[in-house]
């Protein structure tokens, strides 16, 4: 009976598994590369959906099924994989070791410009016929696995800009068909490569000493070796090198002088040696490669001239040497090269004219001889090329009146000529500069008042005329009406005349009139500039009231209007500005009760001074017709009482919503801002780094601290940075980020990008492993060592101060916030993220802008703040942390016993050469620090102080 009613179910079940079989079998049945992929595909992290084409079709086919899919390139017949290229795909993930071995045929393979992490697989030194090896712009990691000499067949090789530590495979030079080797610290054994023409190993970590035995490769025509932190000097048998093209070095830490022996290389069109520490004068036989075309040897320290043989260059068309110690005069044969479009001479001690052919000969783009000693006038002929872009030659002792080749010169974008004794009339055809966007003309000498005309430059966005005691003239109405201007500062130039009326002004940020006679009221059409952020006209003539639609402009921040005689009271508009920081109404004629509102409460009561009908808390009482003092104690008391507790039941209505609020809505969608050069995550690759949380979109990891380090899914290590914001604050914290975010210089750590959603962000910053200054600052550093981290705090600072528009103070300069690179290098970090915190708390005190420009009345405290801290600062360094008040310090100490103190804590003897030097940077500590803000000198020209650059009087 059992057996009976077994039967017919085995008779089912193998029927079923057998049937199943049938349906399962075109699957199965999948050729071996369609499933190597398919497998590869599970491995990867493709956020982009970039590989969505990989599935299987239904029906079957002889041929690959792959063939057809996005990457995949196969033979004739489509019957092998020849070719897979998953570059640009926005890939990530760690690939297994043997992955790629059933592709044994593959001859291309293609991985670049991915977020593919962790090590190499080596599975792929197992594909003895690939020819091109491209893993390019990931993020492996670890040592660079061996066994590359089994790819026999391999011409390409590019590892570039990857995470490999350790040293390069020696084994690679074993291949002798490899002509392109890309990837990174340099094994002697390359000097062997036979047929070697390409070496790219820039961006990586490559440390040590450059091998002299590079010089063998005798095959090599482009070597691109810079962006690492090598030791010691540029090998001179780099010389040897003779079919060699191009050759960058950049940015690499190399030091000494640079060898002659590289103008043994004739063939040689590009040399790039900027960003090092290179020093001594440029060799003279240089002039003998004649086929040079791009030379930068640009913040280095080389001194000297530049040599007469220049000359003889007649392919050169860049020639960069800025940022040096170079003296002398500019050689006229310079002006004589044909090809020469860019000549950037700027921050050295040249003296002299420049040229008076300059310009004849070439068509000049990119002049800037900027800080220097220069003098003459502008040549003739500089832009007789008719293609000059930017005429940089602020900061030198320059005469004369603007060459009349300008007027006619209509490719000008850009135009610097501050800090001069140029002279006589603005004489521009400024309706002949169809793109011209940038004019700085401030302190100088000129005469003749704004140029009428100038309302025909319709892309003009910066005009600066300030501090031209003579000028004179009146200010036109079309002038401040140009539909792109952004910045108008025309300060202490003797203007007269009514103030004109606004006509549109969509685009105005910046208004300064300050220090001159101009009369008559102040338009009410000042309300057209929506956009306008700063209005200074103090030390005027201007009379009436003051507009009330001024009061009510969305993103003013600092308003001066003092010592003028406008009338009436201050429109109470101001006190509910959201972004006011700043007004001064001082020395008028004002009557009337000062707003109650808070952010007049923070003003100082200088701001009021002066205008003996006003009245309120920061200066008088005030007292109605009975006598009864308004805004006293009394009459606020029941005020106060009533207000707090209409407070108290709003903030508890508004805490009731906001749980409701927040348990219905979460805090929002997390979304990534990435800035250059920040491979290109998503929120969830970011959050998912520092929270175990799978899916992170509406929920707020939980770092332990406002800061944390954190490790991204390619690898790269960063500090992460919480900063909360209320949502009516969030654009203006975006903005500020952003303007961190594109700063970028050797002395600040960079902010990468950050992840944010309405309520608060995270800041991803790069982490720097070597730690704080604060660390470090009772270590004993020579002299030398001190110096280096002076000037660098110095340079990161000023960069904040005069080449951001606006500028970013840095608000909280300190030993903690200095770090240390790998190689020991300095860096500022924190920049900004107080003024973050105070747009969040108080009014906004940042703004978008474009480039260097005027200091932002309203954030000047702060960089007076900055300049005072980097005093304090120069003396705890000085004195190896046991100074760190150093007003305290050089108020209540003479000079010559502090010198004293500085220079026994420094073991230097009072007759040591480098005396001078510490008694330089010492009174640049106490010019810092000098009471009054306005006596301290700008980080300008503190950085030329502490580099014993322009001593100033």
């Amino acid at each position: 009976m059992g057996i009976k009613l077994f039967q017919p179910l085995y008779i089912t079940t193998t029927f079923l598994i057998f049937l199943s079989l049938i349906l399962v079998f075109p699957v199965l049945a999948v050729d071996p590369f369609t499933q190597g992929l398919l497998s590869l595909k599970t491995e990867i992290l493709d956020n982009s959906n970039s590989l969505k084409d990989w599935i299987l079709p239904s029906g079957s086919t002889d041929k690959i099924h792959a063939c057809s899919w996005s990457g995949v390139k196969c033979n004739e017949n489509s019957s092998l994989i020849i070719g897979l290229d998953l570059s640009v795909k926005n890939l990530g993930g760690v690939l297994s070791e043997n992955q790629f071995s059933v592709f044994s045929d593959l001859v291309e393979l293609n991985l670049s410009h991915n977020s593919f992490s962790e090590k190499l697989p080596v599975g792929i030194f197992k594909l003895r016929n690939l020819r091109s090896l491209d893993i390019s712009r990931n993020n492996f990691s670890g040592h660079f696995p061996s066994g590359i000499s089994n790819l026999v067949s391999l011409v390409i090789l590019d590892a570039f800009s990857n995470s490999f530590s350790g040293p390069l495979p020696k084994d690679a030079s074993e291949i002798e068909s490899l002509k392109v080797l890309l990837g990174g610290p340099i094994p002697s054994e390359y000097g062997s490569f036979k047929n070697l023409d390409f070496i790219h190993l820039a961006g990586n970590s490559l440390s040590g000493k450059i091998p002299p035995e590079l010089g063998m490769l005798k095959t090599v025509i482009h070597m691109e070796i810079g962006y690492n932190l090598y030791e010691g000097t540029i090998p001179w048998e780099l010389g040897n090198m003779s079919k060699l093209q191009y050759l960058d070095i950049a940015s690499a830490n190399l030091s000494g002088s640079i060898p002659k022996e590289l103008t043994n290389l004739t063939n040689l069109e590009s040399l790039f040696l900027f960003r090092n520490q290179l020093s001594g004068k440029i060799p003279w036989e240089f002039g003998k490669i004649i086929s040079l075309s791009s030379l930068d040897l640009s913040d280095n320290y080389l001194s000297g001239p530049i040599p007469e043989s220049f000359s003889e260059l007649k392919n050169l068309n860049l020639l960069s040497v800025m940022y040096n110690d170079l003296s002398g005069t500019v050689p006229e044969g310079i002006a004589k090269l044909p090809q020469l479009d860019t000549l950037l001479l700027w921050d050295n001690w040249f003296k002299g004219s420049l040229p008076k052919d300059l310009g004849k000969y070439s068509k000049l783009k990119y002049v800037d001889v900027s800080t220097n000693y220069l003098v003459g006038s502008i040549p003739p002929s500089i832009c007789s090329g008719g293609m000059l872009q930017r005429l940089i030659l602020f900061s030198n002792n320059f005469t004369g009146g603007l060459s009349p080749s300008l007027s006619n010169c209509s490719s000008l974008v850009r135009i610097r000529i501050e800090d001069n004794l140029f002279s006589g009339d603005i004489s521009l055809n400024f309706g002949k500069f169809p793109d011209l966007s940038y004019v700085d003309m401030s302190r100088n000498r000129f005469t003749g008042g704004i140029p009428t005309d100038i309302a025909l430059a319709s892309n003009l966005e910066y005009f600066n005329v300030s501090n031209n005691p003579n000028l004179g003239g009146i200010i036109l109405e079309k002038t401040l009406s140009l539909y792109a201007l952004q910045n108008f500062s025309a300060t202490n130039c003797s203007i007269s005349g009514d103030f004109p009326p606004f006509g549109p002004c969509k685009s105005l940020l910046v208004l300064e009139l300050s220090m001159n006679n101009v009369s008559g009221i102040l338009p009410h059409s000042i309300s057209n500039c929506q956009k306008l952020v700063s209005l200074d006209l103090a030390n005027n003539n201007l009379s009436g009231q003051i507009p009330v639609g001024l009061a009510s402009l969305p993103d003013i921040s600092v308003v001066d209007l003092s010592h003028n005689s406008f009338s009436g009271s201050i429109p109470a508009k101001f006190g509910s500005s959201s972004s006011l920081q700043l007004l001064n109404v001082s020395f008028n004629d004002l009557s009337g009760l000062i707003p109650f509102d808070k952010s007049f409460k923070v003003m100082d009561s200088s701001a009021f001074w002066g205008n003996p009908k006003l009245c309120g808390t920061q200066l008088r009482p005030c007292r109605g017709p009975n006598g009864l003092e308004l805004g006293s104690r009394k009459t606020q008391k029941l005020a106060w009482v009533l207000i707090t507790c209409g407070i108290i039941v709003l903030a508890i209505t508004a805490a009731f919503f906001g749980v409701f609020y927040l348990r219905r809505r979460g805090q929002g969608q997390w979304k990534m801002v990435s800035f250059s050069g920040f491979p290109r995550f998503t929120a969830n690759d970011v959050l998912r780094s520092f929270n175990s949380i799978e899916e992170a979109t509406d929920m707020v990891p939980p770092l332990a601290g406002s800061d944390c380090k954190a490790v991204l899914p390619t690898g790269i290590t960063v500090l992460v940075k919480k900063i909360e914001w209320r949502p009516e604050r969030m654009n203006a914290m975006m903005d500020l980020i952003s303007r961190m975010g594109n700063a970028r210089h050797k002395n600040l750590t960079r902010l990468l990008g950050f992840c944010y959603n309405k309520c608060m962000a995270y800041l991803l910053c790069d982490y720097l492993p070597n730690g704080n200054l604060a660390e470090r600052i009772r270590t004993k550093r020579d002299w030398a060592t001190k110096h280096k981290i002076i000037v660098a705090v110095a340079k990161g600072l000023c960069y904040l101060h005069h080449d951001c528009y606006p500028a970013i103070p840095h608000g909280d300069l300190k030993t903690n916030n200095i770090v240390f690179d790998e190689n020991m290098e300095p860096h500022l970090t924190e920049f900004g993220v107080k003024f973050l915190i105070q747009l969040n708390n108080g009014p906004s005190v940042a703004r978008v802008g474009n480039e260097a420009g005027e200091i932002e009345r309203a954030i000047q405290e702060e960089l007076y703040r900055d300049i005072y801290n980097f005093g304090e600062l120069i003396l705890e360094i000085l004195t190896n942390g046991k100074l760190s008040n150093a007003a305290t310090s050089i108020q209540n100490t003479s000079k010559e016993v502090l010198l004293r103190e500085v220079l026994d804590e420094n073991d230097v003897a009072p007759s040591s050469s480098v005396q001078e030097e510490i008694k330089l940077v010492l009174e640049v500590a106490s010019l810092c620090t000098r009471v009054r803000p306005s006596d301290r000198p700008s980080m300008e020209d503190a950085l030329k102080l502490v580099t014993g650059l322009k001593k100033q009087s």
